[in-house]
Order: C-alpha cells, then structure tokens, then sequence
C-alpha cells in the first residue's frame, strides 16, 4: 500500500515570507521583521508573559497565527505572491488586526443555548475571548496549520446557536402572558414550549409554563383534538420571517420525535407527561405544585 499523500498547509504568514527569497526584498525584509517583533511584544504583554522566555516564544506562535488567519480572511482566493504584497504595502499589524477581529467577533457569539448572567461578565468575556485566540492562533511555523478551518467551522457553529438564542428570545418578548425578562436562558426549552403549545392551535405563544397550564393544555387536546399541523401554521404566521426557519426546523424535529407529542393524545399519566415536558423545557418549566 502506498502512503498517504500528505498536502503541506504551512501558516499563510510563512508561506508568503518565502516568497521575500525569490524577490530578493531585502529592506522589505527587515521591516517586515521589525513589525513582526512589535506584533509579538504586544502579544506577550497582553497574552502570554513578556517576562519570560516561554511567554515570549508562545507569543511568537499566537503572532504567526494571528497575521495567518487575517491573510487567509483578507485574501481567501489569492495566492502566497498577493500576501506578501499584502504585508509589503499595509503592514503586518493589518493582518494581524484583522485575525484579531475574527476572534473577537467569534467570541462575542454564543456558544451554547443555555444563556446564564455570567456570560455578560467581563472577566468571563475577556477569558472566552483569550482562549479562543490561543486555540485558533497558536501556529508552529514549521508545521501544518488549519487555523481558519477552524475558525470557519465554530463561526458556523456560533451563528447558527445565535439564531436559535435569538429565535428564543422573541418568543420570550411576545409571550402571551406578557415579556419574560429573566437573564438566565435556555433557548431550546423556550422553542420547544412554543412548539408543543403551537398544537392547541390559535397562534398564542407561549415561552414558559407551570404544570397547571400543561395539564390544561392536555386535557383540551384529549377533547378537542385539534390538528397538529393547523396550529403550527398558525404558530409560524406570528413569527417574523428571519426566526421562522428556526421554529420550522424545530417543528419538524418534533413531529417525528417529541414524545410528548406522541404520548399527548393517549392515556399516558398526566406525571409521565409533565416529566416528558421536563426533558424537552428544562430551566424554562415552572414547577407549580408542591
């Protein structure tokens, strides 16, 4: 058996540094250096330790990957001669500028459904945001880097939690009982709640309940048996159009899975059914009987 083909994807950065030798830029060259060295200074000031050796040669690595993933941004479909270009006629400090914002954008998304106070501290945003620069930027030069793929893979991954956090939070603002203003958030369990009350049909909204209110809300299915998908419908008529592929992604999950859904119409014990409800709404379930 042959080995595998290993394809070189050395840190954009050092990629175009390479491509000095062939132009013979030697003055280009020591700029270039004197800037990198600035860049790194900054790095282990604020990122690493300026005082020690290992602080400094982390904040070489984090250097080489945050002027890498602001070329690889800049200039995705151009070649190592347009970095170098890049770097000759804006300067390192741009590249690095612009992979910083990267990360600084990607840390400000959310990275869970479940949204609690902390997550607006500045301590806590200021640590989330250190290491995810460290995770995606520490780049040896001497060895493979999948630094923006990386990137690009949790910035898919973050927004597509924000449109859900999002998606959750109108509903919280428009629920029939009047806005729900609480910081701690669990998303999931809000849209989940829409949904499964979406079926009574009449479009109301609904983003927390208490054990009571469910135990209405089954008794009236159990009796008037309304059509699921009716009610849906006239759930998603109420939701603006940039949330509504959320609630519809969810609508669609839950027509195959929910197992309260599934279980709502039979004779299953009202406390199966509340316990059900639990796994689904979780933080957002008020518990209103002793």
């Amino acid at each position: 058996m042959l080995p595998a083909l290993v394809v070189e994807n050395l840190p954009r950065l050092v990629r175009a540094i390479r491509r000095l030798a062939a132009r013979q830029l030697d003055d280009e060259a020591v700029m270039l250096a004197d800037e990198l060295a600035g860049i790194t200074a900054m790095v282990a000031e604020k990122f690493t330790n300026d005082r020690t050796a290992e602080g400094i040669q982390r904040a070489y690595l984090l250097t080489v990957g945050g002027v890498s993933l602001g070329l690889d941004h800049l200039l995705m479909h151009e070649g190592d001669d347009a970095a170098l270009d890049f770097l000759i006629e804006h300067g390192a400090e741009h590249a690095f500028q612009a992979g910083f914002r990267l990360i600084r954008d990607l840390a400000a998304l959310p990275e869970d459904t479940l949204v609690g106070e902390y997550d607006q501290d500045p301590v806590y945003t200021q640590r989330r945001l250190k290491e995810l620069f460290v995770d995606i930027c520490h780049a040896d030069p001497t060895q493979n880097w999948d630094g923006y793929a990386r990137y690009d893979q949790q910035f898919k991954q973050r927004k597509a939690v924000q449109a859900i956090v999002r998606a959750a939070g109108w509903l919280r603002r428009h629920h029939y009982a009047g806005p729900i203003n609480d910081t701690d958030l669990n998303a999931e369990g809000v849209i989940a709640l829409a949904v499964i009350f979406g079926i009574e049909g009449g479009g109301r909204i609904v983003a927390r309940t208490g054990q009571k209110e469910f135990e209405a809300l089954v008794k009236s299915v159990r009796k008037n048996k309304p059509d699921f998908e009716a009610g849906w419908a006239a759930l998603m008529a109420k939701i603006p159009p940039q949330h509504q592929p959320v609630i519809a992604e969810r609508i669609d999950s839950y027509r195959a899975h929910c197992t309260v859904l599934q279980k709502i119409g039979t004779r299953t014990a009202m406390k199966t059914l509340f316990a059900e409800l639990e796994n689904y709404a979780g933080s957002e379930l008020d518990a209103d009987y002793a």
